[in-house]
């Protein structure tokens, strides 16, 4: 076989000498479908992936044959980037086509990944919470109950327990280190349809001891009809005989306890950074440790703490202290229920983890119960609910007496989940 072809009849030309330029001769390509002449080790194409599909390629004597195949660009059984004149490898010959990306799958991957971690970190967080509440208080154990309204009732006490200070923390937060523990405060969260209502009880409110059963020794004690200071029902026989002593001079039915010391309470303002009040008026009380300034400031644990015991700076204590008292709780409240602090984890966690291990509460009271009474309180201080002092009508030895009409009418309304239209002090 001649490896030149021939320009002129009976003329050939060798390697290197022509009329014609180099570049401009054809030059030798193989193609996978070339005759007998030229060996291959690969195996044949499908018929479809030859540069001819459906006929059989002649045998080619020259290089004519050749540079069409390479001119039309199906070189090496192509049709372009694969074996079909479409540019694209056909599936069916054995060359799968690549994938495109299916974007439509991951993004649904990817939301479906994270809403499952997202569900087991909060089925994981509900356990941990749950576990941590110290369910100490057993409302069975109260007698002669009042029947229940709608809404829910609250029974919310701050007290003086100094469980697990050291003398350092005692100090510096002014508690001072009595044995025991006493009510420092009390109020009653009604949450209801017409929004909540906070209602502060005096510690020094006038009340009658009524009959009760011992919580430890199981015993009943008849009611003798002896009056005394609300707060010495809490220290006789601690909180079982303060909801038995509330419920029988309210006759208001309480539903969930719930008592948090003063550690605790320190505790939980630091963890959310402190809590923004605005004072209208600089006061100071060497007891609490209280020195404030007038205005907007951002309170930390030992401040807070000063700020709802103080009594002793006001003409009127215990109730100017109830006022602090409210507008403080309903700002912690308002504080902790914050975006700022329930989707920041380094805030919520801690914050959680404060209050769950200081708080005592009734037996029954669930961390969902625990969520709507924050939620409550964060109502009190938006403006969808109410704050007052229970109302009094004078004193008997110090004591403060409630009025009994005003009394009578606002539990009327909280029972039947009415808006409260009755005014205290």
């Amino acid at each position: 076989m001649n490896e030149w072809p021939s320009e002129q009849s009976g003329n050939r030309y060798g390697r290197g000498s022509g009329a014609d330029p180099e570049a401009a001769r054809a030059m030798p390509t193989v193609r996978r479908d070339a005759g007998p002449g030229y060996p291959r080790s690969e195996p044949p194409l499908p018929p479809r992936m030859s540069p001819r599909r459906g006929t059989v390629p002649p045998q080619s004597q020259g290089y004519d044959d050749y540079d069409s195949g390479y001119n039309t660009g199906q070189v090496y059984g192509g049709g372009g980037r694969g074996g079909g004149g479409d540019g694209y490898r056909n599936p069916g010959d054995g060359y799968g086509a690549r994938p495109r990306p299916r974007w439509g799958r991951r993004i649904k991957l990817t939301v479906l990944t994270l809403v499952a971690l997202l569900l087991i970190t909060s089925v994981a967080t509900y356990f941990w919470a749950d576990g941590k509440m110290r369910r100490e208080v057993d409302l069975s154990k109260v007698i002669d109950r009042p029947e229940t309204g709608d809404g829910t009732n609250y029974l919310i006490v701050g007290s003086d327990s100094r469980e697990g200070m050291s003398a350092e923390e005692k100090k510096k937060l002014h508690t001072g280190s009595a044995e025991g523990k006493r009510t420092d405060s009390m109020m009653i969260l009604h949450d209801g349809s017409n929004g909540p209502t906070l209602i502060s009880l005096p510690r020094d409110s006038d009340v009658e001891i009524p009959s009760f059963v011992g919580s430890d020794s199981g015993k009943k004690y008849p009611g003798t009809g002896r009056h005394t200071k609300l707060n010495a029902a809490y220290s006789e026989d601690g909180p079982e005989l303060l909801v038995r002593t509330v419920e029988y001079n309210t006759k208001l039915h309480i539903d969930h306890y719930v008592e948090i010391g003063f550690a605790g309470f320190a505790n939980i303002v630091d963890a959310i950074g402190g809590v923004e009040m605005n004072i209208p008026k600089a006061f100071k009380d060497k007891d609490s440790g209280a020195d404030f300034q007038a205005g907007k400031q951002t309170l930390d644990g030992q401040q807070a703490l000063a700020f709802v015991r103080t009594r002793h700076a006001f003409a009127s204590q215990d109730l100017e202290r109830t006022k602090n008292q409210q507008k403080f709780l309903a700002a912690l409240a308002s504080q902790a229920a914050t975006p700022g602090t329930i989707l920041n984890p380094f805030k919520l966690y801690p914050t959680m983890g404060a209050g769950l291990e200081t708080l005592i509460v009734d037996k029954d009271m669930s961390l969902w119960d625990l969520g709507q009474m924050f939620f409550a309180m964060k109502g009190v201080t938006g403006g969808e609910g109410k704050s007052m002092n229970m109302p009094v009508s004078g004193s008997n030895g110090g004591n403060l007496v409630w009025d009994k009409n005003k009394l009578q009418q606002l539990v009327s309304q909280l029972k039947n989940d009415e808006k409260v239209t009755v005014s205290g002090d």
